[in-house]
């Protein structure tokens, strides 16, 4: 039915998904995910997880990976508005360390698909805000992994200074401390 718009960005396996909105005076209708148009843009994945969260305004959730049974995400915002980023942390990448942030939200519908490989991270800007995102590997406790949201070496622009965080998130490594 509907077609999307694909972006490429500067970090490769990066894009940022416009889906087709139709909206008349009752609301809106738009597909979120159609396998044919995602794998007609080149992203050719089998998701097999749905997962779904919600946070309060200055929560910053991340930067989250799995060493082993690594992730495509395809991330989107379903309440809400958060800035959300990936970090390429592919050894032996031209742009590993590099990071790429977006802003999506309910109101522009954005979604960002973030391959294997990257460390994913958001922060919440809005009150309830609420993130859906789609998985290609099944989420593995034993293999999750966290890198420091502050890390100097990221550099990463945050927009926020004290973000609420959990204690995972507040007590991780840095990048180059770890072993990827």
């Amino acid at each position: 039915m509907g077609k999307i718009l694909v972006e490429t960005c500067d970090i490769e396996g990066l894009y940022i998904i416009t889906p087709t909105v139709f909206g008349d005076h009752r609301g809106y209708f738009m597909e979120t995910y159609n396998k044919e148009d995602y794998v007609a843009a080149g992203i050719d994945v089998d998701f097999v997880q749905d997962n779904q969260s919600a946070s309060k305004q200055g929560v910053l959730r991340g930067l989250h990976y799995q060493t082993k049974h690594a992730q495509d995400k395809l991330v989107r915002v379903l309440k809400g508005e958060v800035f959300d980023v990936a970090v390429d942390l592919r050894s032996g990448s031209k742009t590993y360390g590099q990071w790429f942030g977006v802003l999506l939200s309910e109101e522009n519908k954005k979604q960002i698909f973030i391959p294997r490989g990257y460390g994913h991270a958001f922060v919440s800007l809005t009150d309830n805000t609420e993130i859906e995102y789609k998985t290609d590997n099944y989420y593995s406790a034993g293999h999750d992994a966290v890198i420091l949201w502050s890390d100097s070496d990221l550099n990463i622009n945050w927009g926020i200074d004290n973000p609420v965080l959990s204690e995972k998130d507040k007590n991780a490594p840095l990048l180059k401390e770890l072993l990827l």
